[in-house]
């Protein structure tokens, strides 16, 4: 009893918790109103380079060494030791999110979406049914659903164009749902979720794939039925 009320006393307060973690925060928002604001060349320049996100988190990172470690009795080498428990795990994340980010963008590079583009054009469908269907295309091709989204929009805008009885919220939200379906191996999204539950690559696919694509096929369904009715 006596080591837990010890260990309870020992916690930083609300306030100094709070302060940690919204610090990056504001320092990303003055980086923000700065060039907005009446202020001197030299604190203007000041405010963006603090404001900067790797910058405003080294910051905030800095700032929690001191407030919840010296100023709570940790010396140099329960910090250090600390700080490699966290390093560990994450650097195995963002080697392989990097690796999946640098896969899409090698799929990009190389002409798949533009590719699927022209095959689509030559399709006869519905634009609702071509966006979602060039968007599911391009996301299942490159992992990338900025990509997909992208890609889509610019193949059905002008198709659309000259088109007066296309309900244009709907269309968006249907190449919204093609850019989620079948999320795998060259998204880094999945060996993000992947590696953060600690699942294997057969259990992410049962899961993370599983959901995005009833996601989408669901969104696309209410948007079909929706589409019937206006």
């Amino acid at each position: 009893m006596v080591s837990s009320a010890t260990e309870v006393e020992n916690l930083p307060s609300v306030r100094t918790s709070f302060f940690i973690i919204l610090l990056p925060i504001v320092l990303i928002l003055l980086s923000v109103i700065g060039p907005y604001m009446p202020l001197p060349t030299v604190v203007e320049n000041i405010f963006i380079f603090i404001g900067s996100p790797v910058i405003a988190l080294l910051i905030a990172c800095f700032a929690a060494f001191y407030l919840l470690g010296f100023r709570r009795g940790m010396d140099k080498k329960m910090i250090k030791r600390l700080t490699d428990e966290c390093i560990m795990p994450l650097a195995s994340i963002i080697l392989i999110i990097g690796a999946g980010g640098g896969f899409k963008q090698i799929l990009v590079e190389s002409g798949v979406g533009d590719a699927i583009a022209q095959m689509s054009q030559q399709m006869d469908l519905s634009p609702i049914v071509l966006a979602f269907a060039v968007a599911g295309l391009i996301r299942v091709a490159t992992g990338s659903a900025t990509v997909a989204l992208t890609t889509a929009a610019g193949i059905v805008s002008p198709v659309v164009a000259n088109m007066t009885d296309v309900n244009l919220e709907l269309l968006v939200i249907a190449t919204g749902a093609g850019s989620l379906m079948l999320s795998h191996v060259n998204d880094a999204g999945f060996w993000l979720v992947k590696e953060y539950l600690g699942l294997t690559v057969k259990e992410t696919f049962k899961t993370w794939t599983v959901l995005e694509t009833l996601l989408s096929f669901i969104a696309f369904g209410i948007v079909m039925g929706i589409s019937a009715f206006i």
